[in-house]
């Protein structure tokens, strides 16, 4: 069970030695397999939790409770065993190691974990048979499409069975096409793994999906 709570959250950056606030007063809980979509204009804040919830970032003040956990008292190297366990991160251009086959991305948290080569093949035959990419695991990503690149970056991503899912504007670079494959992948995920799926999008298509809906602006909670 994935519960994560924000508690009077806040976070100020010093830019140009100028103090500018990037959240105010964060308070929300996002309960166990939900599918939380952050929406909110550009600057608002939805990157920000992001990056905190994933404890890439510390607040200024507040706390972040996950799983019974205060990720804003770790130490780096808790930070970093933390997100190796807890969190997977889907990046906003679906990224590929040109020169590594498809498998090969795929696998590329196993080398935080000691998985045995029998353990590491069952799980590549499991994603990429739950993303349609069992025929392409020996090709390199120029000779896949790029709802295929989308499905390998997901897979990744959930590769060490995260209980966390991040992803910050999946779909902004999407036609309506692509935008409902990675809603669909998302939502497949959750129903499959019951993991927790938070996501930054301007798309309201995404939203619409979630199963809870947090509107920023400012770096506020608009109601």
């Amino acid at each position: 069970m994935t519960q994560i709570t924000l508690s009077e959250i806040s976070k100020t950056y010093t830019i140009k030695h100028k103090p500018v606030t990037a959240l105010s007063n964060i308070n929300f809980t996002v309960n166990n397999s939900a599918f939380l979509v952050l929406t909110g204009p550009s600057g608002s804040g939805k990157s920000t939790i992001l990056q905190l919830i994933s404890g890439i970032e510390q607040p200024t003040s507040g706390q972040i409770i996950i799983d019974g956990q205060n990720i804003t008292k770790m130490t780096n190297s808790e930070l970093t065993t933390f997100r190796r366990k807890k969190v997977g991160i889907i990046f906003q251009q679906f990224y590929l190691e040109p020169t590594l086959t498809l498998r090969q991305n795929i696998e590329l948290p196993a080398i935080f974990f000691n998985l045995s080569p029998e353990e590491r093949n069952q799980r590549t035959k499991e994603l990429a048979n739950l993303m349609g990419l069992s025929e392409h695991l020996d090709h390199l990503p120029s000779q896949l499409s790029g709802g295929q690149i989308q499905r390998a970056a997901v897979a990744r991503a959930i590769y060490n069975k995260p209980s966390i899912l991040i992803a910050d504007e999946p779909t902004s670079n999407l036609d309506h096409d692509n935008i409902h494959t990675v809603i669909n992948l998302f939502k497949q995920i959750q129903q499959t793994y019951g993991t927790t799926i938070i996501i930054a999008a301007h798309d309201q298509t995404i939203a619409n999906e979630a199963t809870q809906v947090i509107k920023l602006d400012a770096g506020r909670i608009v109601i």
